[in-house]
Order: C-alpha cells, then structure tokens, then sequence
C-alpha cells in the first residue's frame, strides 16, 4: 500500500506546472476599419502579387524564396530554434554511460599503517552508468512548452520576413516601371521643346521672335534633359536594390524599360481589424513568444521545489584481465537522490520575478504590435481611397493643361501670344503630367502596403496542428499559432 502510494505521488507531482494558465494578451479591437471605404476583394489570394497581372512582377516574386539572403537567415535561425527545442526535449529522457579503464597505482612504502605500502595494484574495469530526472514539478515540461512556442514564433518570422521582401520587390518594381514612364514623357516632352526650339530659333532669324524667346525655349529644352538625366540615376538605384532583393549582384542585373501601362490596380481587399490576429505572421510571432514568456515563469517556479534523480551504476572490476569477466566482479549501484535549495538570499525568487516582467513586456509588445498594425491598415485604406481621388482631380488637371498649351502655341503662333506665355504653359503641363504619373506610382504602392498590412495570403492555421516544429519553412504560408490556451502537462 505504501508503495502505491508512492507511486500516485510521484504520478500526480509529475503531471504539475506552475506556469500560470495561459490565456492570448486581450485587445480591445473596433467592429471595422473606419478608412475602409468600397472594398471589394473578401478574399486574399495566396500569391497575392498576381492580382497585378504583370508575368516580371511574378517570376521576380518567385526567386525570393531562392536567392534572398535575409531569407536564408530567417530560415537558419528557424531550424536553430528546432534543435534548441529537441535538445530541451531530450531532458524527459535518461542519460547513459558507459566507461572503460586499466589503471596502476603505486602506494608510498613509508606511509605508515596501509597494508598496500610499497606496492603497485592493478584495476582493469568496465562499467556503465544512467541518470533520471522525473518531471516533477513541471520544469522540464514548461521548458519544453517555452522551447516549442519559440519555433512557433521563429517559423512567423520566416512568413514575416518572405512578405516583407514580397511587397518590397514589388514596390521597387512598380516605382521602375513608373520611372519608365515618367522617362518616356520627358524623352516626349524634350523632342516637343526641340521642335518648338526650332520654330522659335526660325522666327528669330525671320525677325519674328525675339532673341529672349530662343534662350527661354533652349533653357526650357535643357533643363528637361536634365530631370531626365536625374530620373535615370533613381531608376539605376531602384534596379541596384531590386538586385539586392532577389540575390543577385547588382552588376549583372538588369530590368529592360518598359514605358507601356500595363499594370492595373487590383480591387480594393476587404478585412475587419480582429482578423489581423490570425492574418499577420508578425502579430502570430509576437503572440507565441508571449506564450514562452508565460511558460518560462513555470521554469522559475518549478526551482523552489527539490529535484529527483534516479542513478544506476555497474560494471565489472578486477586486477588482472582473466577476472575481469567473472561473477566475482561485479558491482552496481541503484539509487535516488534528492536535491533541494533551502537558502539563496533570494535568488529564485528574483528569477520569477524577472520571468514575470518579462511576460508583462511580452504582452505589452504584443498589443503595441496589433496597435501598430491596426494603424498601419487604417493608413493604406486612407492612402487607396484618397489617391483615387487625387488621380481623378489631376487626370482633368492634365487635360485642362493640354488644351492650354495647344491654345497657348496656336496664338503664339500668330503673333498674338508673347513666348513667355507659352513657356509657362508648357512648364505647367510637364509639371502636371508627371504628377499624375507620381500619383499612379503611388497608388500601386500603397496597394501594394495595404496587402501587406493586411498579412498578404498567409494565413494562422487552428488546432493542434499548429502546435507541430515540422514546418517547411520555404512553404507559402508557414504553421500558425493556436487560438486558445496553451496546452500544459
């Protein structure tokens, strides 16, 4: 009876935690976006970048996952954080031995009272020994749970990472292909100012024009060259970074110009703020390492309390080689051990208390991190709704300035209109047609920001199996973290 009391003790003490319950740091989240104003798109695809319809955005998406180097990193420190966790695991079970020697000793003739005085003895010996510690209070178990949440959290980072480098390859492209475009209307715009140069130049001679009218149509010609010249320098830089991106060497990289516009915005995505939970690998990385933090106050706790150890030993000894192997010499060893701490000057409970804090810093960062997302959506809603605007405004803009300019030039043409005129005009048209390229260029970026506010196509698996380290961190979208408490032994 005694033992089988014994044994429910050590059952029951073996199935103890001390880590507090765990429950998701709660967020007062509102019902909807108040930015959001026609979205349409209610599903997300996974390779979100395609709703662009642009074959090089695509095949440049795709070589991430490849050549990208901050990618690789992310995944090494995945696959460090699994062996970190295996080897937190292998505590649940024993540690063998096994040893082998062939000594001589020699013991001092004028040590007065050894019978061995004088005389040197053999000691051949194999042996072997295991060690057992039982999980009684839950600290190899809450380090196991602690160790798991952070591959968890590290295999968020992977998904973190992969669309941060998505919708930056995708902005550095779209900003190129705008600088293209922007780069064909000033190649326009100069050929316009040569021609209008030479008209100006021929009225000149003819005595028509004033020699004023030919340097301000030169300068106006001159001074295009040069913000084109500028824009090319920006579109090498942005080539040289979009290298960087993709893993490959600036120097052997090159996207060719292409000034046609192809790329059309895709619909609007719509999203409610409590799905960011589940929708953004950062916000799941930061949750579960909340959750390691909590399992580490178990760790802490688990440290006042005594730890068992369970030791065998044996083998076989002799002096010479022809005993070594008979009954005679064996030997063995069975036995626990009980360890406790009964005075620290405060050691562990500093240890929980630092485990404390550092859950509490755990949760504040998780909720600074859903704040910052919240606000990072309620921006690029702002953004696509307003820059449609702002292009529907400058696209009349333009047009007014194109119909001016060609009324400007007709009446210069028949005497009726100073050059000045005209050269303001012109100035005034250049200026509005390049911002309305600066407006496109900028509505595709921040509809590019906004999927990648909204998590692009990853998405939080539920259930047990998201508890599993046998990710594939080169997967499109990467293991998730549970809804609910944390499991606990």
């Amino acid at each position: 009876m005694r033992r089988l009391a014994i044994s429910v003790v050590c059952v029951w003490l073996a199935g103890c935690s001390f880590a507090p319950i765990y429950h998701i740091p709660e967020m007062d989240l509102p019902a909807k976006y108040a930015e959001a104003s026609d979205p349409v798109l209610s599903q997300i695809p996974a390779e979100w970048w395609t709703s662009y319809h642009d074959d090089d955005l695509d095949a440049l998406i795709r070589r991430i996952d490849v050549t990208n180097q901050t990618l690789k990193k992310s995944i090494a420190l995945l696959q460090d954080s699994r062996a970190q966790a295996d080897a937190a695991r292998a505590a649940y079970f024993p540690t063998a031995g096994a040893n082998a020697s062939a000594t001589s000793s020699h013991v001092s003739a004028n040590v007065v009272g050894r019978s061995l005085a004088g005389k040197t003895t053999p000691d051949r010996l194999i042996g072997f020994s295991a060690t057992w510690e039982p999980d009684l209070f839950g600290r190899i178990g809450n380090a196991v749970d602690a160790a798991t949440s952070r591959v968890q959290a590290n295999a968020d980072d992977v998904a973190a990472v992969r669309l941060t480098l998505q919708a930056e390859v995708a902005t550095d492209y779209f900003a190129i292909r705008s600088l293209d475009r922007e780069a064909s209307l000033l190649r326009q715009t100069v050929d316009a100012y040569s021609s209008v140069l030479s008209m100006v130049t021929n009225r000149y001679k003819g005595g028509i024009a004033a020699e004023s009218d030919v340097a301000q149509a030169q300068a106006q010609r001159d001074s295009t060259k040069a913000q084109l010249a500028d824009l090319t320098l920006a579109r090498t830089q942005l080539q040289h970074a979009l290298a960087t991106l993709v893993g490959e060497p600036a120097s052997t990289f090159s996207i060719a110009p292409h000034d046609a516009y192809g790329t059309q915005l895709p619909e609007i995505p719509a999203a409610v703020p409590s799905e960011l939970l589940k929708r953004r690998p950062d916000i799941a990385a930061v949750e579960r390492r909340v959750s390691a933090a909590n399992s580490q106050i178990g760790v802490a706790k688990a440290a006042f309390f005594p730890s068992l150890m369970l030791n065998l030993s044996g083998g076989v000894e002799s002096s010479g080689l022809a005993g070594l192997l008979t009954a005679p010499g064996r030997f063995w060893a069975v036995g626990p051990a009980l360890a406790a701490t009964i005075f620290d000057g405060g050691k562990r409970q500093a240890g929980v208390d630092s485990a404390q804090a550092q859950f509490d810093a755990a949760a504040a960062d998780y909720r600074q991190t859903v704040l910052t997302a919240v606000q990072d959506v309620e921006d690029n809603y702002s953004a696509t709704s307003l820059l449609k605007e702002a292009a529907s405004s400058q696209e009349a803009a333009v047009q007014a300035s194109q119909r001016a300019l060609a009324q400007a030039t007709d009446r210069y043409k028949k005497g009726a209109a100073a050059y000045l005129d005209v050269n303001v005009v012109e100035a005034t048209t250049l200026t509005n047609e390049r911002t309305l390229e600066s407006i496109h260029r900028r509505q595709l970026v921040s509809s590019v920001a906004l999927f990648r506010s909204l998590g692009g196509g990853w998405q939080a698996k539920d259930g047990a199996d998201a508890q599993t380290t046998n990710v594939d961190p080169l997967a499109t979208s990467e293991p998730a973290t549970p809804e609910g408490p944390h499991s606990k032994r």
